[in-house]
């Protein structure tokens, strides 16, 4: 397929303002300026795409489509496992029901690639899993089925077993049913090391919470830590340091008075949502300016709608609110494309148009952040799953 005579928008390079895109095995072949455009090949399709601008598919980074279904209640409600407040062993990817109609909704405002995880309930939540939004079968779906590690701070814990009366009531719990996981799970993983080295060595007895623990000890993935007030984020990114576990935060609501220290330490901020009421306490310093700011100390942001607590087909009005917030524009495109899947650690395969990448296109006849406006065409894995000719 060759999509010509477009405004293209890479995203981890200056736009090509008359160019193209050649796609060939569900994959990005090549792209450049009209004037050295490729010459069809016999049986290939040509798309001419004259004022419009073409773009990657939308990346949300932080979502529980799928795990809350729409219209229902507890039948479809699969986000959070409120029995016990550490449970690492516990996949998205067997829960999110691929057949939810808000996939549909979330192809029909750009969005190819969501990042799907456990609540906010427990400290160590279970796994995320990042996946496309078009198709049936979640396992066709994924593109990395464990992809990182769901950890929570702040208030929800609290809230949901000081009801119990059981840990955590306190934020100190919290950190230490945290503390104490990774700790034995670093332990197990050198009674794994070691017998694996070492015949006479016996295996540790298997540990389902543990051995979740170690590809995040091992660096195989890393921590997504929910996190709204600046304390909160200061604490996960404290236990991170510890265990030298890579994060990305979560929310990150008061990081726009943290925002130096969060640059420093080059951390990466899924924040979001945007458009919210501040409903609870740690929202009270909720601002539409916590993007421009942490942008502009040099903190890597990406923006999300934490579905299905703002639907998602909102992502690009999130953006467009961040702009009024006055986060620069091509700042807040970035959030919706190659800064999430940098954030999500999949910008290997999604976020922006690259040779080699997968090719996930949205075409727009006009400004992509409108907020209103849908594309007119979507590509998922070079199928166009959205629009004609």
């Amino acid at each position: 397929m060759l999509l010509t005579n477009a405004l293209v928008m890479p995203m981890d390079a200056p736009d090509i303002p008359c160019g193209y895109v050649r796609v060939a095995g569900g994959k990005i072949h090549s792209l450049g300026d009209m004037s050295v455009a490729p010459v069809p090949e016999p049986g290939e399709e040509v798309i001419g795409l004259a004022g419009k601008r073409l773009l990657p598919g939308f990346v949300e980074p932080h979502s529980h489509v799928g795990l809350e279904e729409d219209s229902l209640t507890h039948e479809g409600n699969d986000i959070n496992e409120m029995t016990d407040p550490c449970t690492p062993h516990l996949r998205a990817l067997d829960g999110i029901n691929p057949m939810d109609r808000c996939f549909g909704e979330f192809l029909e405002a750009g969005i190819t690639t969501a990042i799907v995880g456990p609540g906010s309930a427990n400290p160590i939540a279970g796994q995320i899993c990042a996946m496309k939004t078009y198709g049936k079968w979640i396992d066709a779906m994924a593109i990395r089925p464990s992809l990182a590690m769901k950890m929570a701070f702040g208030e929800n814990p609290k809230n949901v077993y000081t009801e119990k009366n059981q840990q955590p009531n306190t934020r100190m719990a919290t950190a230490a049913i945290i503390r104490e996981h990774l700790t034995k799970a670093k332990r197990y993983m050198e009674g794994l090391d070691k017998a694996a080295n070492d015949e006479e060595a016996d295996r540790p007895d298997f540990d389902a919470k543990l051995d979740a623990l170690v590809p995040l000890l091992r660096g195989e993935i890393h921590a997504h830590i929910h996190a709204h007030r600046a304390y909160d984020i200061l604490t996960g990114i404290r236990i991170a340091k510890e265990f030298g576990i890579r994060y990305t935060l979560i929310h990150c609501t008061e990081g726009h008075l943290i925002a130096d220290i969060l640059a420093r330490e080059n951390a990466y901020a899924v924040c979001g949502p945007i458009i919210s009421a501040r409903v609870k306490p740690e929202l009270s310093a909720l601002t539409v300016e916590n993007c421009r700011i942490l942008r502009e100390a040099g903190v890597n942001v990406a923006i999300c709608t934490d579905h299905a607590v703002i639907p998602g087909q909102y992502l690009a009005m999130s953006a467009r609110v961040a702009v009024s917030g006055g986060m620069a524009y091509r700042d807040a495109l970035e959030a919706i494309t190659i800064a999430a899947a940098k954030a999500a650690e999949v910008e290997d395969r999604v976020g922006s148009i690259t040779p080699g990448k997968d090719a996930d296109l949205l075409v727009f006849a006009g400004d992509p952040l409108d907020g209103i406006e849908k594309p007119e065409m979507v590509f998922v894995d070079g199928e166009r799953v959205i629009g004609s000719r």
